[in-house]
């Protein structure tokens, strides 16, 4: 384990921490409030929606603010936290009590530490192509097609040919468990829930939208900030996925990216790239925050 320790808490006036607040839900509002209006008329977006429905974080959860560990709020506002059980008074304020955390949980947070860590040195993967997603619909149906409200961008004797043509080198195993049976023995890995740390990597994109996921199931003890950060993250990523996945998603303005060219494949590479790097410091983060929900 890290040897950091707890720094001194850090007291915040309540105008500066209300002024957080603030800009924290009207920040997260620009994404929640579109999707909470297209449920409430019962559309459905194929892009924006996953991030609410296979990300169970309400929105209403991703609004609420909270400060992090060693943080103390002043003012009387601040009494509003303790109808939460992991806040507590202390002299000059409220603040978020690490010791809270119970045994189930603490055993998560080791393990995530000890996932976050292995990826910070595993080798990252950059030639997977986004084929995870014409691995869910090879050899399907029209009518067993999830998205299938809109069109795809080849017949499906030529979508599988395509996937038959290159490597499909999926490393992620959440993406894994939804290729369709055909699919899965195409796979040069076959990932299991049990085996799933022993794979993940830097380069995957949903390795990296899952920092959100991470963030998220240590709320409270989560800087929102930084849950807002990795929400960001995962909203770009879950863009340059679809976009290059064998839907036609142009009526919706995005413009496909052509993996089954090559210089599709090579945009591909370069957005991985790019969101591996901006995962770096979002990863950094999250360790530091189980060094310290650990200590």
């Amino acid at each position: 384990m890290s040897s950091l320790t707890a720094t001194a808490p850090t007291l915040l006036a309540e105008p500066d921490w209300l002024a957080r607040r603030s800009a924290h839900e009207a920040r997260v509002r620009a994404w929640t409030d579109p999707h909470q209006a297209r449920a409430a008329l019962g559309e459905k977006h194929p892009v924006y929606d996953f991030l609410f429905s296979y990300y169970a974080f309400r929105p209403a959860w991703l609004r609420r603010w909270h400060p992090g560990p060693d943080v103390i709020l002043a003012g009387t506002a601040a009494q509003d936290f303790l109808h939460e059980p992991e806040y507590r008074a202390v002299a000059g304020g409220i603040t978020l009590d690490p010791a809270a955390l119970p045994p189930h949980r603490r055993a998560f947070v080791t393990w995530l530490r000890d996932l976050l860590a292995a990826m910070q040195v595993r080798p990252a993967f950059f030639g997977c192509y986004g084929l995870h997603e014409w691995a869910m619909v090879y050899r399907q149906t029209p009518e067993e097609v999830r998205h299938n409200q809109y069109p795809l961008r080849f017949a499906p004797a030529e979508l599988a040919a395509i996937v038959e043509a290159a490597p499909v080198t999926c490393t992620h195993f959440d993406a894994f468990r939804f290729f369709t049976a055909p699919a899965r023995p195409l796979n040069n890995l076959q990932p299991t829930r049990a085996t799933s740390a022993q794979h993940e990597q830097r380069g995957c994109l949903h390795a990296n939208m899952d920092l959100y996921k991470w963030a998220f199931k240590l709320a409270p003890f989560t800087p929102s900030e930084l849950i807002a950060d990795c929400f960001a993250l995962a909203r770009d990523i879950r863009e340059t996925d679809m976009r290059a996945s064998p839907y036609d998603l142009r009526a919706l303005g995005f413009p496909p990216i052509a993996i089954e060219t090559p210089a599709g494949r090579a945009e591909y590479e370069q957005h991985q790239r790019i969101f591996a790097t901006r995962g770096e410091p979002l990863r950094a983060r999250l360790l530091a925050l189980c060094d310290r929900l650990l200590q």
